[in-house]
């Protein structure tokens, strides 16, 4: 058992208390990792609200990085000292899994929302040694020290700053994997980007990788169209204009090849398809709509491909040292989106990231 301290949600809507916690052991298949920091991610503040599971009292987060503290038996690959990046669990046996695609898991829901390990046992115990749920996207990172299963620790790169890299298990891998994975645009193509917070940023940068022609960033705060510009976009948009299809279409030069919604409402989906040219492609990488429902026309549908995207569509093991390399080269710049708190601090880090204070808060342990 090892004791930690976790930002401890005990009732919806909040707040986080800081407490002591005992992290069990790691089991067969498993990993303790110490963590070094944690981004905040707009997933965690829907399970706050009680949009997604899982039931409080909980240890949220899912954006963590660290180094293996301790290793369970039948672990290979990984050791004491490594230092890693956490990702979603999978079951790694389910046919999206074998065909190369574990973050469309067939069991990534229960896996990754049920607050337990596979066998419905949680790591994680108030000083009360009462049950805390956690696993939390197969982490709960909100803590000092997390338990998770070994394929959801990807080792990185020792001379990367760890400090930095938390995201890229999530928000950051999710936004360019959108662009790199699933849209796939070409050099020269234009791609619009609506929303741009943490994942459409990533997405912009990703885009900048590919050489696309025309970048087109669309959001409401000014701050982030500017930010947008300076990482990468050749073009930004004010999504309180009216008629914004035919703005992005104007502003595009009336081609629009690829549109990426990172927000994910009713209202933005149905921008994203009408903006796309017939043959173009859109991914929905947003979560801000939960539970909302989309009704277009099929001749806006006609001739346009729309992907769901969950995780970017990436395989963790090898996406997230590929960003990795592109953050030390210097094409992936996620420096410039993060702001860094302790984890004592995460209220007011939750409380800049709603307000737009900050792209990617990080907390660190």
């Amino acid at each position: 058992m090892t004791k930690a301290r976790a930002a401890v949600l005990r009732r919806r809507g909040g707040p986080f208390r800081i407490e002591e916690v005992t992290v069990a052991d790691p089991g067969p298949g498993e990993v303790l990792v110490r963590c070094v920091a944690t981004g905040v991610c707009h997933t965690d503040l829907l399970a706050v609200d009680g949009v997604l599971p899982p039931a409080s009292p909980v240890v949220l987060g899912h954006e963590g990085s660290g180094h293996v503290a301790a290793v369970g038996p039948g672990v290979a690959g990984l050791a004491v000292g490594d230092p890693v990046v956490l990702s979603p669990a999978a079951c790694r046996t389910c046919r999206t899994c074998v065909g190369g695609h574990p973050m469309l898991c067939e069991r990534f829901l229960p896996l990754n929302l049920a607050g337990a390990r596979p066998d419905g046992t949680s790591a994680y115990q108030d000083a009360d040694g009462q049950r805390l749920n956690g696993h939390f996207f197969g982490q709960s990172s909100f803590a000092s020290y997390v338990v998770v299963g070994a394929h959801s620790a990807v080792p990185v790169d020792p001379a990367a700053p760890l400090a930095l890299l938390g995201p890229l298990g999530c928000g950051f891998q999710t936004g360019a994997g959108a662009v790199l994975n699933v849209l796939g645009p070409a050099e020269g193509e234009t791609l619009v980007v609506i929303g741009v917070g943490a994942v459409g940023l990533a997405a912009v940068l990703a885009a900048a990788i590919r050489r696309c022609g025309r970048i087109v960033a669309v959001d409401r705060n000014p701050e982030r169209l500017k930010l947008a510009l300076d990482l990468g976009a050749t073009h930004a948009v004010d999504a309180a204009t009216d008629d914004l299809p035919t703005a992005i279409a104007k502003t595009a030069d009336g081609r629009v090849d690829c549109v990426l919604d990172a927000v994910g409402t009713s209202a933005t989906a149905r921008t994203a398809i009408e903006a796309t040219g017939f043959g173009g492609r859109i991914a929905i990488a947003g979560s801000h709509g939960a539970g909302a429902e989309l009704t277009v026309g099929l001749s806006a549908v006609f001739g346009r491909t729309i992907h769901g995207v969950s995780q970017g569509d990436s395989t963790p093991a090898e996406f997230i040292p590929q960003l990795v390399a592109h953050h030390r080269a210097g094409r992936f710049p996620i420096d410039r989106l993060i702001r860094s708190y302790p984890l004592a601090e995460i209220g007011r880090a939750v409380a800049d990231a709603k307000a737009g204070r900050t792209v990617k808060p990080v907390l660190l342990h």
